[in-house]
């Protein structure tokens, strides 16, 4: 269990940690040392420094300038090394020039971090990234952390800190910004004073040398004063770390990302601005779905969704009931709410009875309710307060238009009751100007987030539910696809050996189809014949009508050069398609030809492929398929590896997916057995790292039967490195931690990786639990409904194996205890917590655990890994003594603190 420390200029950020996080020097320095300080009006250093000594952060603030003794009337110094003590945090405005001999004077002299804010590195080209190197040279000696080059700098507007050459500090919120754009940032800084938004950090990251999205995404979700993060996004650097901690942070903080680059002239124009490849905008919508980031098109949304997610609850579902005093403007909201995807909500008999007591007999009777132009405020507050109890409605949207009988003001006072207690976000419209400006500022403060145009709050209300349908579908418990289709990964590894111990890259359609069934995907049965005389023998031995295809090592696309001959019905015909597909090639490019049997499936051809992106690693492609591939271009794209869950996410996002369902009387698919087939697909794409492109086309899908009927494998080209070859976005599941364990008993257990498929299985594991085992392992009584909920579950379950990892000792019983290994702040530190159910204590599982998750931090390069045990707890203690620990006791905690160096 994380202890705090104790506080330093800003206490929000030890709240709940066990030591000062690494990156949290850039927010609450208390000694600062502006490198390139100056008094030239107009200057950055000047700007910089000024806004320092100025703000109340309440920290030490040193110039560096060798030419002056002293700048803005403040004592300077010629160097660094000169400085009277070291610096917590240096901010650097020199030439780019000069940036790296500072770095190493900054890392001599124990400087923690620095913000670059000089420009003239990797965008300009190879002598930038030259620079950037050196940097990172004299960066790395002293595990000194760096943010920039050229950015903006860093404000922490709630105890003051300004660490930029903005005009002025941002106003204290809630709200995480961080941009890569720093002219944007300030734009954004003007528009925030207009808007009254506040900030809790507002960050210029600049071209993302060191310090990444990833880090900040990981510093501000823990940031009690950050209730969402807003980015804007360039280049997504290090895709992985963005991933990883996106998908942790998402579950409790919603992140809205605006990213440049959609189109070809955008990217373009953002490599050009950040010297850094910016990706495919299609894979990159793909990462934001599978993390639970919200994308939106225009930097109002951003906002808007900031403030929304921030003042009021997620809807449970699409369906918004609209109030209006106005027939045009509540159609107006319905037309935006269809088009991105709602429902109007129905108005149940009962709501609109309860409505007929208070309303005119002319309203609307439906939905837009239409309370008439005539609303006075209680008429209002009424229809709010009889709609929002609708079961059938997820939020409400409520309308007004400064009509000449219309109050304003007034009608927003009788609504401010209404900002919470529905469970239902309530938003608002008050259209106008000056007129209704004071109403607009009364339902702000209040808490109900309101719009200029009704259309914009629909789709406000749309993007709302977008956020949370993708997180449940996230985190929507799959079931376990390998069953007993465990995949035969010897058999495939030795496929690919023998086809690289050859020098192709390329695998015959036979090779390819023995890989595939190799992961248990079924393929049509497939024999190579080298002569006429034995295509005719396999076609015998399978049955007629039969499919020749080219058999060769150099040549995949067969149709393309007539090597497919179809619908052979006799011997003859096969002779004949022997020699006509033998007379299409060279000698060198035919090997023979492949006799399979003609499959006719009343189904759908579709696609299954997977590719790799400079940025995200392997990506899946699913949709349909057939030779007009490319012209339907109905086609979904996914990161592996899959669950069952995830990948029927993947296949709802097709048009195809609605046929697969059955339609027009045809019976539905298996879309139960397609779902395992993709999880098998990408379990052999993630596994087999060897693979740069493979595609199964078509995959025939009928209702009775699932089949690859071709199949292309393409390998890196050989003398290709391992380390050479992307990396997963997503770590895949650690099979190398699967083991058969003893138990005292002799009981023999499988102690693996925890699996979000577990989820039931560990529900059963925590109703096990006496009260005793659950207060030594959380310190305090948990009730059993609460340690189940799914909400809780989806933490322990759904584990990013880059963050932590929790292992499951299981038999036919179940699961009998769970171990956890969880990073801390430094990524070489981590903190352990083991629990066994009650009837399996004392039989060595508990030492069997511990002894595996130190072996696991070992090979996951962790150097110290602890943990805090309650004094009474003398069971655990034990356990770790055993095992090597150290043990110490904290009396200020009173707890027992268990730690070993591995």
């Amino acid at each position: 269990m994380a202890r705090a420390d104790k506080p330093g200029s800003d206490p929000a950020f030890d709240i709940l940690r066990a030591e000062r996080q690494p990156l949290d020097v850039f927010f609450s320095p208390q000694t600062v040392a502006v490198v390139g300080a100056t008094e030239k009006v107009g200057s950055v250093g000047r700007t910089l420094l000024w806004n320092l000594i100025t703000s109340p952060f309440g920290g030490t603030v040193y110039p560096v300038n060798p030419k002056r003794p002293n700048v803005l009337g403040v004592k300077a110094y010629p160097s660094v090394r000169e400085l009277p003590e070291p610096p917590d945090l240096a901010v650097i405005v020199t030439p780019a020039g000069a940036v790296p001999a500072i770095i190493g004077e900054c890392v001599d002299k124990g400087v923690k971090a620095a913000i670059v804010i000089s420009a003239g590195f990797k965008e300009t080209g190879a002598a930038g990234v030259e620079l950037e190197r050196q940097i990172m040279v004299q960066a790395r000696r002293g595990q000194m952390r760096i943010i920039g080059p050229n950015c903006l700098g860093v404000m922490r507007p709630p105890t003051g800190f300004n660490a930029t050459f903005a005009g002025k500090i941002a106003r204290p919120g809630n709200v995480a910004f961080v941009s890569q754009s720093g002219a944007l940032a300030t734009a954004i800084l003007d528009w925030s004073f207009r808007e009254n938004v506040g900030f809790s950090s507002f960050v210029s990251i600049g071209s993302m040398l060191d310090v990444g999205w990833g880090d900040l995404i990981t510093l501000l979700g823990n940031d009690p004063k950050t209730q969402s993060i807003v980015i804007y996004m360039e280049s997504i650097g290090d895709a992985r770390s963005f991933l990883s901690a996106a998908r942790e942070v998402a579950l409790s903080k919603p992140i809205i990302v605006i990213k440049a680059g959609r189109t070809e002239g955008a990217a373009k124009a953002a490599a050009s601005h950040t010297g850094s490849m910016t990706g495919s905008d299609e894979v990159l919508e793909a990462a934001f779905r599978r993390s639970g980031v919200l994308r939106v098109n225009q930097i109002s949304e951003v906002f808007y969704m900031a403030e929304v997610l921030a003042k009021q609850p997620r809807p449970k579902g699409p369906r918004l009931t609209v109030l209006t005093n106005a027939g045009g403007p509540g159609v107006l909201a319905a037309d935006s709410l269809i088009l991105n995807g709602g429902e109007l909500a129905d108005v149940s008999q009962g709501t609109i009875e309860e409505l007929n007591k208070i309303l005119p007999s002319a309203w609307s009777h439906n939905n837009p309710i239409d309370v008439l132009g005539d609303a006075e405020p209680e008429r209002y507050a009424k229809a709010l307060e009889i709609s929002a109890k609708d079961p059938n409605t997820d939020g409400l949207l409520v309308i007004l238009t400064p009509q000449a009988m219309t109050d304003p003001t007034a009608t927003a006072e009788k609504l401010k009751p209404y900002a919470q207690g529905f469970g239902k976000p309530v938003l608002a419209s008050w259209m106008g100007g000056a007129d209704v400006a004071a109403g607009d500022e009364i339902l702000s403060r209040a808490g109900i987030p309101t719009f200029p145009y009704p259309d914009t709050a629909a789709k406000t209300f749309m993007y709302m539910w977008q956020y949370t349908a993708n997180l449940n579908h996230l985190y929507e418990t799959p079931v376990l696809a390998e069953g007993d289709n465990a995949p035969d990964r010897a058999k495939a590894g030795k496929i690919l050996d023998g086809v690289r111990k050859s020098k192709r890259t390329i695998l015959t359609e036979f090779e390819s189809k023995e890989l595939l069934t190799a992961y248990r995907i079924p393929t049509v049965e497939t024999r190579i014949a080298k002569t006429d005389e034995q295509a005719v023998k396999a076609a015998e031995g399978i049955g007629y009508p039969v499919v020749l295809k080219l058999h060769s090592e150099t040549i995949t696309h067969k149709t393309d050069v007539g090597g497919v001959k179809l619908n052979l019905a006799n011997a003859t015909a096969v002779k004949n398609a022997f020699v006509a597909i033998k007379g299409k090639v060279s000698a060198k490019d035919f090997l023979g030809v492949t006799v399979q049997p003609m499959v006719k499936l009343d189904g759908y051809e579709l696609i299954l492929g997977c590719s790799l992106d400079p940025q995200f690693g392997p990506v899946l492609l699913f949709g349909s398929g057939g030779q007009l591939v490319e012209v339907f271009q109905d086609r979904a794209l996914g990161l592996p590896p899959l669950n069952t869950t995830l990948a029927r996410r993947l296949m709802e996002q097709t048009k195809i997916y609605t046929a697969l369902k059955g339609v027009r009387g045809r019976p539905p698919c298996d879309i139960t057995a397609l779902e395992q087939l993709l999880v098998r697909f990408s379990q052999l794409v993630s596994e087999q790292r060897w693979i740069k492109e493979i595609d199964i086309n078509p995959l025939m899908a009928a209702p009775d039967r699932l089949i690859g009927l071709d199949a292309r494998v393409v390998l890196h080209p050989a003398g290709t490195k391992e380390s050479d070859i992307p990396k997963l976005a997503i770590r895949p599941y650690p099979t190398q931690y699967i083991g058969k364990a003893k138990m005292n008993d002799g009981k023999v257990v499988t102690v693996r990786p925890i699996r979000p498929e577990d989820e039931p299985a560990v529900v059963k594991f925590h109703e096990a639990l006496s009260e005793q085992s659950v207060y030594l392992r959380y310190f305090h009584m948990i009730a059993l409904g609460q340690r189940t909920a799914h909400e809780r579950l989806i933490r322990i379950c759904f584990n990013d194996f880059d963050r932590e990892m929790a292992l499951v000792a299981e038999s036919k019983d179940g699961i009998l205890g769970i171990g956890r290994l969880s990073r801390k702040f430094k990524p070489d530190e981590a903190e352990f917590a083991v629990l066994i159910t009650d009837k399996y204590q004392r039989h060595g599982l508990g030492t069997e655990l511990l002894s595996r998750l130190v072996e696991v931090g070992k090979q996951e390069g962790i150097k110290r890994i602890s943990a805090s045990i309650l004094p009474e707890n003398t069971g655990m203690q034990a356990v770790c003594k055993k095992l090597g620990f150290k043990l110490k006791h904290d009396a200020e905690e009173q707890v027992v603190v268990a730690e070993i160096r591995v």
